[in-house]
């Protein structure tokens, strides 16, 4: 699903107007990038967290000329699902998956 997608299934569900729905949700992720830019995280209770992790150094390959690199340590943006949104994920995909033994 796309941003515009999102924006649409918004609107159509809340009656707001889609311009608007977008300024919203593109203040949102502008919100999350600020946060996660001066080291603090996000929490949304029942949908998950928007943390940043550390990444250790370590030891990569360029293979282009077969030469090893050292990649510094470094931070990256992570997202952390709360644990009734995995729950429910784990639910759908046992749901959706058929063990009835048929080849159709």
């Amino acid at each position: 699903m796309r941003k515009a997608d999102m924006v649409a299934r918004i609107a159509d569900k809340t009656g707001i107007p889609k311009v608007d729905v977008l300024v919203t949700l593109e203040t949102f992720f502008k919100e999350v990038k600020n946060s996660l830019t001066d080291g603090e995280a996000v929490f949304i209770r029942g949908f998950g967290s928007f943390i940043v992790k550390k990444r250790a150094a370590k030891i990569g390959r360029n293979i282009k000329k077969n030469v090893a690199v050292e990649i510094p340590e470094h931070l990256i943006p992570a997202f952390k699902p709360a644990k009734e949104f995995a729950q429910s994920i784990k639910d759908y995909g046992k749901s959706t998956t058929s063990d009835d033994g048929s080849d159709d």
